[in-house]
Parts: structure tokens; sequence; C-alpha cells
């Protein structure tokens, strides 16, 4: 018997459990490459903001030919790869002859320049390392941000105050005077944009609504007397903004002109030297001068700048701050419109709807639309919600907008499109909070039906609470899904670089019907709209990172929440 035993348990296979080891081995390979993914992300996007060392390569006879004849050129080193016979240029076909001598003329060197303006709109320069002699790293030099031509690379030569006040480069405490002459000019350049996006856009909102009305009362025929004493009082008024529009912007004028009036004069490559205004210069600094404590407190500093700044140069530089706004105020208005339908539908689906093939096809049709492309659903938005619903408001309450073909809501918008991505994550909700639904216990059901209770009672009551972490788990997918889609936004209000925040501190406050910003728009534009791809390539990393730690916030603070119900409802399945 006992032999028996032993040659049934010999001859057993755990067949079951090899299969445990292979669905564990596939999701720990699925979390490896996630994080693999947000690693190669992070390290990129944080790399844009650190303080790299500028070199100053020195050139041999063959590179200074190859290079404008230039003695030297001053950059920071980005890579150094290999070159293979396929990626030569033609014009460098002969470095193969001269590999053979000397394998450096097969490898290469990317500088970044800067310097657009000196070096025909480009960031970077290709250095084969045979032509390089020489690499230094001398602390004098400088990394310039500018307003417009992107960084400039430079030896720093003299500060030129209003006054007519030199201070020369080699002086001691030139750095300083520098710094404080910037941080001056900051603060003048935020006072200007104080008076001209807050006071004159107050202003300048009022004169637009005015001459919206001017027009529809010019593009009468024929006028009653309401309305010629109307359009005489509206020009009255026009005319009377701009009197109040005069003082601010004589103000802002004289504002500029301070700024004007500094200058700074540098070295740029070859011996160029140039003079700028401070007014647009937004910051300095020298990196091969910095200790690792400043390194780090400039890498701070910079990520601050980067998510609370205004975008410039065509969104190439600058910060993300109205993209970063428009996309968390488009989630939250999202998850305003899918939470309520979403779970109304569940609960009539689940609790009051006669189970039957009606009801298995309205099922089958909810999970099949959760497959539905992106793009499919901006159309949709665009037909029905703007060009249908959006031009019904208008005719209704803005007729006088469409009498001068001015939609108001019958074009994109930031309403339109949270809307049209409701509708797109809707599925998510309506099945997540059916599951939740049916986790609930009869019992809890019955019992509370014993007592007296409505069936509503019962719902609202005891259904939906014990529900509701079920129903935040779907709520915190749609917000995951809807935060990073931009297909259907192309088609429903989302713009590459908006005038005015969705949400300020103008009357009403939140303005529904106007164009806004988006991270995940934004990425595609710099990544391939801009006229140097490669020298954007850094700044689309620190965009994707952006979007992808606020999609965490957003859903750790659902998690959070539903974390503290789970606490407070024990009795629930959840």
């Amino acid at each position: 018997m006992e032999a028996t035993n032993s040659a049934f348990e010999k001859n057993m296979k755990p067949v079951g459990e090899t299969w445990v080891w292979v669905t564990g081995a596939g999701l720990a390979i699925g979390l490896a490459m996630i994080l693999f993914l947000l690693s190669v992300i992070a390290w990129n996007g944080l790399n844009y903001f650190w303080p790299k060392q500028i070199a100053e390569v020195q050139l041999s006879e063959s590179g200074r030919s190859d290079f404008r004849g230039e003695d030297y050129v001053r950059g920071v080193i980005t890579q150094r790869r290999a070159l293979t016979v396929e990626n030569l240029s033609p014009e460098n076909a002969d470095l193969v002859d001269l590999a053979q001598e000397n394998p450096d003329f097969m490898r290469e060197m990317q500088l970044y320049t800067g310097n657009r303006d000196v070096f025909a709109t480009q960031n970077f320069a290709y250095l084969v390392m045979g032509d390089i002699e020489q690499i230094e790293y001398p602390e004098d030099l400088m990394v310039v941000e500018r307003m417009e031509w992107g960084n400039a690379i430079v030896r720093p030569r003299s500060l030129n105050l209003s006054d007519g006040t030199v201070i020369s480069a080699e002086a001691p405490a030139f750095a300083m005077h520098l710094r404080d002459e910037v941080d001056q000019v900051r603060e003048l350049r935020q006072q200007i944009t104080r008076i001209e996006r807050r006071d004159m856009g107050r202003i300048n909102t009022a004169l637009n609504r005015e001459g919206l009305e001017i027009r529809f009362l010019n593009s009468l025929t024929e006028r009653t007397e309401a309305q010629e004493r109307e359009l005489e009082s509206r020009l009255a008024e026009i005319e009377n903004l701009k009197e109040r529009l005069k003082p601010l912007e004589a103000k802002s004028a004289a504002l500029r002109e301070e700024i004007r009036a500094h200058s700074f004069t540098f070295e740029l490559v070859g011996g160029i030297e140039r003079t700028q205004s401070l007014g647009d210069i937004v910051n300095f600094y020298q990196p091969n001068q910095m200790s690792l404590t400043q390194k780090a407190g400039w890498f701070c500093f910079k990520i601050w700048e980067f998510v609370s700044d205004y975008p410039r140069e065509a969104n190439t530089e600058g910060g993300v701050f109205p993209a970063l706004f428009g996309t968390f105020v488009m989630t939250l208005l999202m998850s305003l419109a899918v939470t309520p339908f979403g779970v109304l539908a569940a609960v009539y689906l689940r609790e009051y709807a006669k189970q039957g093939p009606l009801v298995s096809a309205v099922r089958i049709s909810i999970n099949n639309l959760a497959g539905v492309p992106a793009i499919v659903f901006g159309v949709f938005g665009l037909g029905f919600f703007i060009h249908e619903v959006g031009a019904t408001i208008d005719r209704v309450f803005y007729p006088n907008m469409v009498a001068i073909n001015t939609p108001v809501f019958g074009t994109g918008g930031i309403l339109w499109a949270s809307l049209t991505l409701a509708l797109m994550t809707v599925p998510v909700v309506i099945v997540a909070t059916e599951e939740a639904l049916a986790a609930v216990s009869r019992g809890v059901r019955e019992g509370s039906l014993a007592c007296g209770a409505s069936k509503w009672q019962t719902i609202q009551k005891l259904v939906l609470p014990a529900a509701s972490p079920g129903i935040l788990t779907g709520l915190i997918l749609a917000m995951a899904r809807g935060a990073g889609e931009v297909a259907p936004l192309l088609l429903v209000g989302v713009m590459a670089l908006a005038p005015s925040l969705p949400v300020d501190d103008m009357f009403p406050f939140v303005h529904l019907d106007r164009k806004f910003m988006h991270l995940g728009f934004h990425i595609y534009i710099v990544a391939l709209q801009s006229p140097d791809t490669e020298a954007t390539k850094p700044l689309v990393f620190a965009s994707t990172l952006v979007l992808i730690l606020m999609v965490i916030v957003l859903n750790l603070g659902a998690i959070l929440i539903r974390n503290h119900l789970r606490k407070k409802l024990q009795s629930s399945a959840f």
C-alpha cells in the first residue's frame, strides 16, 4: 500500500503550479517594462534642468575648414557616437580612408552650441573626433537664456548701465552686478505682465465685447431709435475704454524703455562681440564655476520655473504652466461630467432594468464603446456638441453673435473637450460601478426593504455608499485615460498657444467657451512641429514627465479618498 502511494505521488505533476510561475513571470516582465520606460522618461526629463558643463573645443586645420574656418567651437557635449559607412554623408566619404590611420575619424561628437541667430538657426554642431585637438572647460563661459533665438553660449565682456557706467567682466563682482540687474529686469517684466494681462486684459476684453455689439448694430440695414441710441452709447463706451487704456499703455511702454536702458556685451564664436538689451535676457548661469550644491539649487529653481512660467519661442522655450493648468481644468470638468452619468446608467442597468436580451445588448454595446478609437469620439464631439448643441445655444442666447458670424459656443472650447472625453470614458465608469453594485451583499438590500425603506432609499443610503470605493476605482481609470488623450482634442478646442486661461479673475471666472492648452498636445507640437526637433527632444521628455506626474497626483488623490471610504465601510466588499 505504501509503495502504491509513493508511486502515485511520484507520477503526480503540479500542472497548475507551472502556470502560476508563467503568469508571475509575465507580470514581472510587464512591471519591468513599465519601470524601464518611466526611468527613461524621468532621467531624460530631469536631465533637461541640470546645468551642464560648457566645453571649448579646439579644432584642427581640417576641422576649421568644415566649421566655417573657426579655430574653436563652444557648447555642451550631448553625445558621442561611432560612425558607420551607412550614416556618412557623401562629402565625408573620405573618412573611411582616414580611419585606417586614425580610428578617431570614425567617431563623432554632438555639441549643443545654441546661438541659433549665428549658426543659421541650428542648435547643434557635429564634429569628427579626428578634427579635435583639445577640449577645455573655461570657467568664464556663460549660458544666456534669451527671449528670442534660444540660449546663447558666450564669454562675457561688460555690463552697460543706463547712467553710462561700464562694468568689465574682469571686475571681481561682475557676476553679482549682472545678477542684480537681471533680477531687477525680471521684476520689471513681471510688472509689465501684470499690467498687460490683468489690467489691460480686462479693458481689451470689454473693448472686444463692445466692438462685437457695434458690429452687429452696424450690420442692420435699418435701425430703430432704441438701436441708434444703443449704438451711440456703445461708441461712447469704446472711447471711454480707450481713454482708460492710454495710461496703462504709457506705463507699460515706460517700463519697457527702462529695461532696455541696460545692456550686456558678450563675445560669440570667432571673436564676434554683440551687445544685447537686458530686456531680451531671461536669465544666465556659469556652469563651469558652479559647485554641486549650486547646481542642485539651480536644478530646483529651473523645475519650478518650468511648471510656473509661460512658454516662449513657439513653445520651444520657457514653461508649461498654461498647458498644465488647462489639462488639470479639463480633467476636473471631465470627471464632474462622467461621474453622475456613469453612475446613474449603472444603477439603472443593475437595480431597475429588467434583465433580458435588450439589457445584455446594451451592456455589450457599452463594452464595445471602450474600444472605439479616440479620434471617432473627437469627430462625434465636433458634429454633435459643437455644430449641433453649441450652434443651438448661440442661436438661442447669442443671436447677435450669430448674425455677425462670430460663434461663442458654436466653436471649440474646453467645455466641449471635457464632454467629449467624458463620453469616451463613461463606459469605464459604468462597468466599474456595475461591478461595485453587484458586490454589495444581497442581505443589505433585503434587510433595508424589510425595515420599510423604499428601493431608492436603500440604494441611496446603503448600496451607493458601500459601492463608492469601486465607483472611485472606475473614476480613477477614467481620469488616467482622459488626461492623456490628444486625438479627440484636436477637433474640439485645443490650441498650441492659447491667449487666455479657461479660469481667471475676470467675471464669470470660469470661461467654458475658451480654447485651451493641453500637455499632451504641447508634447505633440514640440516633438513634431518644432523647427529643430533634435534641440527640443529634452523638452519633450520634461513635458512628458510633468504629464505623468500630474496624472499620478490626480489618481493618488482619488485613491486616498477611496481608502478613506473603505475604512469607514467595513461591511463593504471592497
